[in-house]
């Protein structure tokens, strides 16, 4: 007799993400998730017709998590708009990894996993103009500088959400950092 399953939807989801995120889309299979669920891999055909179908709804998810934080963000005073930005981004530092895996999933056999695929890049495009948005305000009032294309300051941005915490303080602490030093250097004086 097979192994029954004895787990949800959202634990293989949660592990598929974690596989992903370690293993990448090449090194993901089913029978590795199987062995990191506590259950049949039969069982996860009865939430997902193929590894694209899952894929696709992991990745969706991801995206629905940083669209939540991102939403509620009060734009009123730009700088904080950007530093509560900053935050929900070091919140879901491994989102690049997650979403990178979509140009590679394979959507044309299920209407489900197109439907996440458009859902995924509707939402980044979403993400970059409110973030392009912001940051042009910041300039227009002259708290970023003008010198600088928005696009190289959205770059630099981005390059401190992938930056490891590696001194382990809450990510608080890491984000006020990481915008102190994106917003004024760490030259003296």
């Amino acid at each position: 007799m097979g192994r029954k399953a004895v787990y949800t939807e959202t634990e293989l989801l949660d592990a598929t993400e974690k596989l992903l995120i370690t293993h990448g889309y090449e090194g993901f299979h089913l029978k590795l998730l199987s062995e990191h669920v506590n259950g049949a891999r039969s069982t996860i055909y009865q939430y997902y017709a193929n590894k694209e179908e899952l894929i696709a709804a992991c990745v969706r998810r991801a995206m629905q998590r940083i669209l939540k934080k991102i939403e509620v963000i009060d734009e009123t005073d730009v700088m904080d708009a950007l530093h509560a930005t900053l935050r929900a981004y070091i919140d879901e530092s491994k989102l690049h990894q997650i979403l990178s895996v979509i140009s590679k999933v394979k959507g044309e056999q299920s209407t489900n996993t197109q439907a996440d695929i458009a859902y995924v890049k509707e939402g980044h495009d979403l993400l970059r103009q409110q973030l392009f948005r912001i940051m042009t305000r910041a300039q227009q009032e002259q708290k970023l500088r003008q010198d600088i294309p928005v696009m190289a300051i959205l770059t630099v941005f981005f390059t401190f959400v992938d930056v490891p915490n590696t001194m382990g303080v809450s990510n608080d602490d890491w984000t006020n950092m990481l915008f102190k030093i994106w917003l004024e250097g760490v030259k003296l004086g």
